[in-house]
């Protein structure tokens, strides 16, 4: 299969220069990527790097903690969307949802929902921090809420994706929504085990290195 337009290039580290963000983007062209993601900053730049091509312009919201007020999640969105977001992954309230207040995770996600006015929206659970109950949980709400995609982890908390994980969430999601695997994807390998378990787009830094493998494998 073709691995390239599964997976978002990321680059969200604190220390991401001007010249690596363009790079990012200039990369992304060349192998058909479906997005990039990158923190707010930089959405303008992508955005007029890549507003005549294929490749999307992914930004992230309550990055990394998802412990912001609504508030300021919707318009950190608003914002994106203005500067040139296409798409939005936001952080759920990991602490809400763990206490069980799910009715404030809703409405907190929804928010988001409501002044992107229909672009794509993924739901970051931060699995590693969660039980399995806890995730079936995430996911009715995201369901509620009107995301797209729900996506497994941030990269920043102790673990990242796994196979288990993303077979409970595809099991447990309506067939109208997504999967989107992110943390710890750096080989093809691990690309292909996450996309065979049920993951419609990959979050990895190493986009590059994943589809360059796959071309190597193609060609034996």
């Amino acid at each position: 299969m073709n691995l390239a337009p599964h997976i978002d290039q990321t680059f969200l580290g604190a220390d991401a220069t001007e010249k690596e963000i363009k790079k990012l983007c200039r990369e992304s062209v060349r192998y058909g990527f479906a997005s990039v993601c990158v923190n707010p900053f930089w959405v303008k730049i992508c955005k007029r790097i890549l507003k005549k091509t294929q490749v999307k312009v992914c930004t992230v919201v309550g990055f990394p903690l998802g412990a912001n007020v609504s508030f300021v999640k919707a318009f950190e969105a608003e914002r994106a969307v203005k500067d040139g977001a296409d798409e939005i992954d936001i952080v759920i309230n990991i602490g809400a949802l763990k206490s069980g207040n799910y009715n404030e995770v809703r409405k907190d996600i929804a928010s988001v929902v409501r002044v992107v006015k229909g672009r794509t929206v993924k739901l970051i659970l931060e699995t590693c921090y969660l039980t399995s109950g806890e995730i079936v949980q995430a996911c009715r709400i995201a369901s509620l809420a009107g995301v797209l995609f729900v996506k497994t982890s941030t990269g920043f908390g102790s673990g990242g994706a796994k196979v288990q994980d993303v077979k409970l969430i595809k099991k447990v999601l309506p067939p109208f929504m997504k999967v989107k695997a992110s943390g710890g994807i750096k080989d093809y390998n691990t690309a292909i085990k996450l996309i065979k378990a049920g993951a419609d787009r990959l979050g990895t830094s190493s986009g590059v290195k994943i589809v360059s493998e796959e071309k190597l494998r193609n060609k034996n």
